[in-house]
């Protein structure tokens, strides 16, 4: 257990001071009228508890993100205008600096772009769980430099991910999807060392039913990782799919060339096919283990959800966990999109910010952010 994050409640007059808040609007946007408008504003509600209570205290709040990837330099496409809008209407009378991203010194970590972030300022806090495994200037810098803290939504992102591997009512379910083996081999080691089942779905899947010796057509597929794969599922607790939702194709990896009908396809895809969700006994199968939960951790879709006709098995799979009496905790972007496609977001007990941050600090325990939190002097 690592050592308690530093808490900004320590600073007893916050009133007239100047509080620099790092946060996570890296908001989605689409053209309204001609204008880029937020499209989801979760993560700026997310702070508003935050900015809220630092306000009613007499300080004076500037916050600063990232936005999209502007690869140092500065684009009207990446401005933060149209969050800056969003954030006024929620939440009038804070400063928002322009994106973090549009210096290069930011993704370099470069401590002169850090300490020109703070100038001025008397109090720093971090309340972007979801940029904290980036070693970048203005997560790392401003906490050598001022006194330090971290927000309540990162605490508590921190402290429910920490506190469902060390400490989860059991039986404790882990669901892992996602497209790419190797982006979630490293999560999934541990998840099977701290769950007592762990379901695997959506492409990456395909390669686990490869190492049991099933034909998987052209579905995703990653001959590198067969081998871990195997070893995985030797643990007796992963569950992969038993049929699949898929279409005929060519048979390259990764063709376009689709012809309809959806077809239902047991154990084994033909060689002309690709799977692209999960069937429906393999939904009812993961549905039942869900509802037995004590604990539940989400991270990465069960198919193409954002396909209607491939949506299905991600469906079963949210309103399963919506549904459990098990504590339910949904992190990843697609995840927590889907909670939100099927109009479930608020059924569940715990939504993460955090995308990647989120599935680094349940492979490693800690991240570079709340490292450099804990190493503040002030």
């Amino acid at each position: 257990m690592q050592p308690a994050l530093p808490s900004y409640k320590r600073w007893t007059d916050l009133n007239g001071k100047k509080v620099l808040v790092r946060v996570d609007f890296n908001a989605p946007v689409h053209l309204v009228d001609g204008k880029l408008e937020v499209s989801d504003d979760f993560r700026i509600r997310a702070t508003l508890p935050l900015l809220d209570d630092l306000i009613k205290q007499g300080a004076q709040v500037t916050c600063m993100t990232h936005f999209g990837r502007p690869k140092g330099q500065p684009t009207e496409e990446f401005s933060v205008a149209p969050i800056r809008r969003r954030l006024n209407e929620l939440c009038p009378g804070i400063d928002l600096l322009e994106n973090l991203r549009f210096n290069p010194g930011e993704e370099l970590n470069d401590p002169e772009f850090g300490a020109s972030l703070v100038e001025g300022f008397d109090y720093y806090i971090n309340e972007a769980f979801g940029a904290s495994h980036r070693a970048h200037a203005s997560i790392m810098v401003p906490p050598m430099l001022l006194p330090s803290a971290a927000g309540p939504n990162l605490q508590r992102e921190v402290s429910t991910l920490l506190g469902a591997l060390e400490n989860p009512v059991r039986p404790f379910i882990a669901i892992v999807g996602g497209a790419k083996v190797k982006d979630k081999l490293a999560i999934t080691r541990v998840l099977v060392e701290k769950a007592d089942v762990v379901i695997v779905g959506g492409g990456m899947a395909y390669t686990f039913e490869y190492a049991q010796g099933r034909t998987i057509g052209s579905s995703l597929f990653d001959a590198t990782n067969v081998d871990n794969c195997r070893e995985l599922m030797q643990t007796e607790k992963v569950r992969i799919p038993v049929d699949s939702l898929g279409l005929k194709s060519d048979q390259s990896f990764g063709s376009a060339a689709f012809s309809d009908p959806v077809i239902v396809f047991g154990e084994n895809i033909p060689e002309d096919s690709m799977g692209l969700d999960i069937g429906p006994l393999s939904s009812a199968a993961f549905a039942r283990e869900i509802q037995e939960a004590g604990t539940i951790l989400w991270n990465g879709p069960m198919g193409v959800f954002e396909d209607p006709r491939f949506a299905a098995g991600t469906e079963a799979i949210a309103r399963a966990v919506a549904q459990s009496p098990g504590y339910s905790i949904v992190g990843g972007g697609d995840s927590v999109a889907a909670m939100q496609q099927f109009k479930l977001e608020s059924e569940v007990d715990f939504v993460s910010t955090g995308g990647g941050a989120s599935l680094e600090l349940v492979e490693f325990g800690d991240l570079p952010g709340l490292r450099a939190l804990r190493e503040s002097k002030g």
